[in-house]
């Protein structure tokens, strides 16, 4: 894909798929008037150990910029984020997130609760192994899904239930993303014969049970929006 975009003259890869930041972006958000939902980083991961804490500081403050945007950051490097989270500005509009695709990764939930994040989430996507009742103190929100592609591992229907259970015990917000496989689409999403999209409030706040009640409701994906 990288090769591709290259050769059409897309500027933001040209370097591939190599590690690039993208200062000049960073002021984009402002200009966009309508609040949206942004995904940071949707194909690379805003804590990787190359960039420098003084770049992801100038993507905080371009974040508390547009505070009319919601902002969205997940990583699989929880313990970098762990390590600057005191020396970030955590603005409101910013939810973090982690991924758990295995017991294995369970110890990213901890370093993701010891941030200074207003809105913490996790993602069990692409989730690879029974991950049995996990432990979802202070976490806002619960995304689950399995892995899509032609090489995609099955997801089996009990390690996604485990999950929606645990969320439903502790009043989390769950959103049930896909099935996974080599077309996912036609798997759909239904999960016990329903759509399961919680979501949590825009201010942070989980969701009231009058809310969770309408959990079979349809709320589209995060809009994939790069500003890095």
């Amino acid at each position: 894909m990288a090769t591709r975009l290259r050769a059409m003259g897309q500027p933001r890869y040209r370097n591939g798929f190599e590690l690039t930041m993208h200062p000049e972006l960073l002021a984009l958000p402002s200009q966009w008037k309508k609040p949206r939902r942004v995904f940071v980083n949707s194909m690379s991961d805003l804590f990787h150990e190359s960039i420098p804490i003084t770049f992801i500081e100038k993507v905080f403050d371009a974040i508390s910029d547009a505070p009319w945007h919601t902002f969205q950051v997940l990583t699989k490097r929880s313990g970098r984020l762990r390590s600057l989270s005191d020396r970030l500005p955590w603005p409101r509009n910013l939810w973090m997130g982690v991924t758990v695709e295995s017991i294995q990764h369970l110890p990213r939930i901890d370093d993701l609760r010891a941030s200074g994040a207003c809105l913490k989430f996790i993602s069990f996507e692409p989730l690879l192994e029974s991950v049995p009742a996990p432990d979802l103190d202070g976490i806002d929100w619960v995304i689950a899904g399995g892995e899509s592609g032609p090489r995609a591992r099955p997801m089996a229907e009990e390690w996604v239930k485990d999950i929606r259970d645990a969320c439903v015990a502790q009043s989390i917000p769950f959103f049930f993303k896909q099935w996974g496989g080599w077309n996912n689409r036609a798997r759909g999403r239904l999960l016990d014969g329903r759509i399961w999209s919680g979501y949590p409030s825009v201010r942070g706040h989980r969701e009231s049970p009058a809310e969770r009640s309408l959990g079979s409701r349809q709320i589209p994906t995060p809009e994939k929006n790069r500003v890095t």
